[in-house]
């Protein structure tokens, strides 16, 4: 297979070609870890390209979990992977996947992310690494913001370019993601930069979290200090990428990143600039918190304070919820602050050809704690459950319900794709109908209405 940098060689299983770990920008060595994404170097002869590249340089998202990455490794790893089921037709449908990881984690070889599965629905499935952390969205004078946003750009270019070798039609693309992927999609939706590079979308719990100019440098400035270091690329691209991720957390806080309103990449708030050319599909999980409320002491929240901090009413939310135990009610204010209500507004205020959906089916995992939780989409999406994430938050074994959802979601998922119809009604202001995603599949008119009411400000 030829592309603009040279020939590669994948592999076929079951019907479907698979091409791993091609670059689609220059490696990551030094001060580039910290600069735009530069094209990749041509290469001689014919690319293996049947296993994943390294990770990009990471920390862990949770204390005691061991990172993917591992200092040394490879830095060529901005890189893309194909899965084809025709590799030499032409005009097939092309989605291209941006993973989640609350901007400081993220690897396109996770299992669950293997695209096979979607590409036997007729589509080319590409994935992708781009940067996370400081690398990705942390605040310097002298480089370029949003760094990560610059590759997940790059990368759909690469695709433009080069699709066609695969059997994908670069004219009817569709970005799709989810958490911090799904916040990546909408960004790039209402970036002037993404026109043209793709013409659908999914975002999948898109996230608030969207910083200040100002609440980046602060946080820059402390990464700075902490390390003794100088804030410019020169000065970082010296340090090794293991010390400034053992300084960037903030106890207390899943992420002291998000990305940052520059003006440029990202001119403000994505679900208030949403482009109507794009046809939108988003939506979120029932119970979204559960999966972080999970590892705290939720007895210890006090719900009041909980709103205060988000900016909600208590007392709105104590009249709609009156049933709610204060643990209860504070996981769902935080649900609804950190994913529910962003997903919602896109919705909203997205001008053209608009869907939503909620997943409601509550997993058996765990006795049920974790609900219908953050992340339980991901191996229904893809199809994939034996990889980590799947297993914790599916339990063992699958339950039949999730293989016949995962069946349905890939079904919506590549209808949308290909003619942009994912098999519902479009979300009207009105009646605002939605999928409601359970063992049953149904639609309704205005999910979770008493909490878009209360955000209503």
């Amino acid at each position: 297979m030829q592309t603009t940098h040279g020939a590669v060689r994948g592999q076929t299983t079951d019907g479907v070609s698979a091409f791993r770990g091609i670059p689609y920008a220059a490696p990551l060595d030094g001060v580039r870890r910290f600069l735009p994404p530069q094209p990749p170097e041509q290469w001689e002869g014919t690319r293996d390209a049947t296993r994943y590249s390294a990770d990009v340089p990471q920390s862990t998202l949770l204390p005691g979990v061991p990172s993917s990455w591992t200092p040394g490794d490879d830095p060529e790893c901005l890189t893309v992977n194909v899965w084809t089921p025709d590799p030499g037709a032409s005009g097939l449908p092309v989605m291209v996947w941006l993973y989640g990881g609350a901007y400081i984690v993220g690897t396109s070889r996770q299992p669950e992310y293997d695209g096979a599965n979607l590409a036997r629905g007729g589509v080319v499935v590409v994935s992708l690494n781009y940067r996370v952390g400081f690398e990705g969205f942390g605040w310097l004078p002298d480089s370029a913001g949003n760094r990560a946003f610059l590759d997940q750009l790059a990368a759909l270019r690469w695709v433009q370019d080069n699709i066609r070798a695969f059997g994908g039609d670069p004219d009817n693309v569709t970005l799709f993601g989810e958490s911090a992927g799904g916040t990546a999609v909408a960004a790039l939706t209402a970036a002037e930069a993404g026109r043209g590079l793709f013409h659908r979308a999914i975002g999948q719990s898109v996230a608030g979290g969207f910083q200040s100019e100002d609440t980046a440098r602060a946080t820059a400035a402390r990464i700075a200090a902490a390390l003794g270091a100088e804030l410019t690329a020169e000065a970082f691209g010296a340090l090794p990428s293991e010390a400034i991720h053992g300084v960037q957390a903030v106890p207390g806080t899943i992420t002291p990143f998000g990305p940052v309103i520059d003006g440029d990449v990202v001119a403000g708030l994505p679900w208030e600039r949403l482009r109507g050319e794009v046809d939108l599909v988003v939506g979120f999980n029932r119970d979204e918190y559960r999966l972080f409320s999970a590892n705290e002491d939720v007895t210890a929240k006090d719900p009041a304070a909980t709103a205060a901090a988000v900016g909600a009413s208590i007392d709105g939310y104590r009249t709609a919820y009156p049933q709610l135990s204060d643990p209860d009610l504070y996981v769902l204010i935080m649900s609804d602050a950190i994913f529910r209500m962003p997903t919602t507004w896109c919705a909203q205020n997205h001008p053209g050809r608009t869907f939503l959906y909620e997943l409601t089916w509550p997993s058996p995992a765990f006795g049920g704690l974790l609900g219908c939780c953050h992340g339980l989409d991901l191996p229904l999406t893809f199809g994939n459950f034996d990889g980590q994430l799947g297993a914790m938050l599916l339990g063992s074994p699958v339950p039949p319900e999730a293989t016949a959802l995962s069946e349905e979601f890939r079904k919506a998922w590549t209808s949308f794709a290909a003619t942009g119809d994912p098999g519902w009604p479009e979300y009207e202001p009105g009646e605002r109908l939605a999928r409601i995603w359970d063992t049953e599949v149904t639609v309704e008119s205005d999910p979770e209405g008493a909490s878009r009411r209360i955000w209503a400000h």
